[in-house]
Parts: C-alpha cells; sequence; structure tokens
C-alpha cells in the first residue's frame, strides 16, 4: 500500500516536471525544470519545488530498491529470472514513456532524424547493460552491499577517462580513490550476503556507467542535438526504449528457455507481477526526476544530494527488508560514501 501511494506521489510529481519541460521549450524563463539553468532560491525565500524534486527523487530510489527486490526474490533471486525482470522494467518504463507523448499538454515528443537516433545507440547500450548488471547483483546480494559497491563508480570513470577518452583527473582526485577503494574493502569483509556474483554484478553496472557519462557528453556535443530533443525528458525516454530493444536479445541468451516458467510465476505469483510493476514504474520516475533536478543545480549540490541518497538507500532499505548491518559494514560504506563526495568537490575545494 505505502509503495503504491509513493508511485502515485512520484507519478504526479514526474508530470508536474514534464508540464514545465514543455513550457520551458515553448516561452521564456523563469527557468523550469529540466532547462538547464541554475536553480536560485526565491530572494528571501527557500526553493520549495526543487525540494519537492529532491524529495521525489530520494522517495522513488528508496522505493525501487525495496520493490526491485522483493520481485527479484519472490522470482527465485539470482537462480531466477532477474535478466528478464530487468528488460521488463525497461518495458515498464517505455510505455510511460509513450505515454507521456500522447497525453495531451504533458511532453512533446522529439523531432530526430534517423542519424541522430543512432547516434544515441552506444548510450543507450551502457544504459542497459549498467541497468542489468546492477539488477544481477541486487538478486545476488544484500541491497546495501549493492549499493556500497556502486558507490564506487568514481573509480571506473577516473579509469576510462583518464585512459580511454584522454581527459585525466587531478592526483588530489586520484587520492580521493583510496577511501573509496577501501571503504567497499572493509565493507565487504563483515558482510553477511557476500557473493562474489554480487560483487562483480555490481563493479561491472559501474564500469558501464562510467561509460555511459563519457558517451553521453560525446553526443551531447552533436550540433542541434538538444534543440531536436527538445527536453531532458525526451533524451531520457528515447534511451529507455533503446535500451530496451536492446536488452531483449540478452534477455533470451541469458534466460529465454525459461520464459515459460517466467510466464508461470507471474501468473501464481502476484508478489512478482504487482513488484515488477512498481519497480519498472519507479525506476523510470526517479531516474527521470533526477536527471532533471540535477540540471537545476551545480555541481556541489550534487555531490551533496548523491552522498545523501546512497546513505539512506544503504540504511533505509536495509532496516525494511531486514538486511545484515555490521559495524564493519556501515564504517566500510561511511568510509567510502566520505571518499566519493570528496572526489566530486575536491578541485573546487583547492581552486
Amino acid at each position: 500500500m505505502r509503495c503504491r501511494v509513493g508511485l502515485s506521489l512520484l507519478l504526479l510529481a514526474s508530470a508536474e516536471a514534464l508540464k514545465k519541460g514543455r513550457a520551458a521549450a515553448k516561452g521564456p524563463p523563469p527557468p523550469p525544470l529540466g532547462s538547464g539553468a541554475v536553480a536560485t532560491a526565491p530572494r528571501g525565500g527557500v526553493d520549495v519545488a526543487l525540494l519537492a524534486y529532491f524529495f521525489f527523487w530520494y522517495l522513488g530510489n528508496y522505493y525501487y530498491n525495496i520493490t526491485n527486490k522483493l520481485a527479484l526474490k519472490a522470482a527465485g533471486g539470482s537462480k531466477g529470472f532477474p535478466m528478464t525482470i530487468a528488460s521488463l522494467q525497461l518495458g515498464v518504463g517505455v510505455v510511460y514513456a509513450l505515454f507521456a507523448w500522447v497525453a495531451p499538454d504533458l511532453r512533446t515528443p522529439p523531432s530526430l532524424s534517423l542519424d541522430d537516433v543512432i547516434k544515441m545507440f552506444p548510450v543507450s547500450f551502457c544504459s542497459m547493460m549498467a541497468h542489468c548488471a546492477s539488477v544481477f547483483a541486487l538478486s545476488a546480494g544484500a541491497v546495501s552491499f549493492g549499493q556500497i559497491v556502486k558507490a564506487a563508480e568514481p573509480a571506473f570513470a577516473a579509469v576510462l577517462s583518464t585512459f580511454i577518452y584522454g581527459r585525466p583527473i587531478s592526483t588530489a582526485k586520484w587520492l580521493c580513490l583510496i577511501p573509496v577503494i577501501g571503504g567497499v574493502i572493509i565493507a565487504s569483509v563483515k558482510e553477511l550476503d557476500f557473493a562474489v556474483s554480487a560483487l562483480v554484478s555490481a563493479s561491472a553496472a559501474n564500469l558501464f556507467a562510467a561509460f555511459k557519462g563519457n558517451e553521453n557528453k560525446k553526443l551531447m556535443t552533436t550540433p542541434g542535438l538538444k534543440e531536436r530533443l527538445g527536453t531532458v525528458g525526451n533524451q531520457f525516454a528515447i534511451t529507455t526504449i533503446l535500451s530496451f530493444v536492446m536488452s531483449i536479445p540478452l534477455m533470451i541468451f541469458t534466460e529465454g528457455k525459461k520464459f515459460g516458467d517466467f510466464v508461470e510465476v507471474l501468473k501464481t505469483t502476484p508478489a512478482v507481477l504487482n513488484n515488477l510493476i512498481l519497480s519498472g514504474l519507479y525506476f523510470y520516475g526517479y531516474n527521470e526526476l533526477a536527471t532533471m533536478t540535477i540540471k537545476k543545480t551545480n555541481a556541489i549540490t550534487q555531490s551533496v544530494a548523491n552522498t545523501a541518497k546512497r546513505v539512506i538507500i544503504i540504511i533505509g532499505v536495509a532496516l525494511v527488508l531486514g538486511e545484515s548491518l555490521p559495524m564493519a559494514k556501515l564504517v566500510g560504506s561511511a568510509i567510502c560514501i566520505g571518499g566519493v563526495f570528496l572526489y566530486s568537490v575536491i578541485d573546487q575545494l583547492l581552486a
């Protein structure tokens, strides 16, 4: 019941964000959600709208992790149908994205050429792989442990940025990776639900997420692409649609022979179907709101927000799902997340 209430609030917030994004394409300021402008609070007051977007971003992420884990657990965990569930979660997002385009006054579809769509393939592929690897990691181990490992994404981003994309990072940032990696190691030592497959899958999710970030930077240098997409919401919608299409061959290759069994599970286990749909909607909603919210804030605010989000998810979800939180895990997560935050702001602090 609480999950459904949370979903209703999240979708309402997302719909409001979409309307404001559409208004941005039609008219001048005030800078709306998704416009790319840095948000400033009204003089002498608080930007209530921005606080609401942060709240619903966190709420969606929180409930996604819970409903995703419940769906995976009810379907048999890592030995069940994690890739099928991951693919269908993207499919649920596709349905919502298409609805947003056909619903009156919600979102104007983009005007893309075939060449534009093809250029979005690398980002979409990396997004799909990051999602699928993350879902498998969460099926194999505790959500809290998966989130701790995923917090180490900057380490992967640093290596890729320096050695593949030719964008080296500062020495200070490299030093900040020591507590990030050290924190993951400390958290792993006393992890009661430790599984090598969870560690490897979460690391793979980090790798593809880092590739996605770099590919997205390349993509957005395409002349006129931002204007043809129209809004950040459209960009995320197209990426989700392409990711879903690309996930189907992976789903067939890994679990295609078991699809009949999965259909039976859907028919006989309501927890799988209900949580699959809910997790798909939460995943799409919170990611779209996160993207739009980040566009309204500066780098420091983003770093604080992402750090706070990790803490809330790791502790909150662990408590709800009854996962272990030994002292070593808490200390390791604190060191890791602290290192990630420092990594995000160190260059500004030393400037």
